[in-house]
């Protein structure tokens, strides 16, 4: 089985390009669907240990969490300690599940990939990228967003032209809807093929 990391920066296109993956018969495991999941059952008593007034009725307020931890760098590594080793096991059970069910490929949709070390716990690695412009506005598009924290979150994500040299595949999502379908249907034949040991 191979896995293929997908990774990318905010306002990229990632979410958009897991789809695409899932659309196209292939198993994903969405690591901010799992932190989603994680906040509303087994990580909210240790997130309101760590972070107290952040979780009520056993499910985190992430708008209040993001108050505490935003701009605050040792919080945030408290936050990180808590829910990544949770989010890698929850992967890893995802794993072992499509590796029994004979599954030729499978995604990790790992947002920071590169910047928690993910790299040796996949086989190749897909970059979302666009234009600085096109991210810009697509971040600044979102709820809550301010030129503020998009600097904050910038701040902690490995530049997008490293992550770029870095990968094994990269899909252009400014380019459009199709473009990136068309992108992500060549990978999967390319990968699938080869795992197939069909010329790809």
């Amino acid at each position: 089985m191979i896995v293929l990391g997908l990774t990318g920066s905010i306002g990229m296109g990632k979410s958009t390009t897991a789809r695409m993956f899932a659309e196209a018969g292939v198993p994903v495991h969405d690591s901010d669907e799992a932190v989603h999941r994680l906040y509303a059952g087994k990580a909210a008593p240790l997130v309101e240990a760590a972070f107290p007034g952040t979780a009520k009725s056993g499910s985190v307020d992430r708008a209040r969490l993001a108050e505490r931890v935003l701009g605050d760098a040792a919080a945030l590594k408290r936050l990180e300690a808590i829910i990544h080793p949770l989010v890698r096991a929850d992967a890893d059970a995802f794993l072992a599940r499509h590796r029994a069910a004979g599954a030729p490929l499978v995604v990790l949709d790992i947002p920071l990939l590169f910047e928690t070390g993910g790299r040796d716990r996949v086989d190749k690695v897909v970059v979302v990228t666009a234009s600085p412009d096109i991210q810009r506005a697509r971040v600044l598009a979102r709820p809550g967003m301010s030129e503020e924290k998009m600097a904050s979150i910038l701040a902690r994500q490995v530049p997008d032209a490293e992550k770029r040299k870095a990968a094994d595949f990269i899909i252009d999502t400014g380019q459009g809807f199709d473009a990136a379908r068309a992108a992500v249907n060549a990978i999967v034949a390319k990968l699938v093929g080869d795992k197939a040991g069909k010329p790809a």
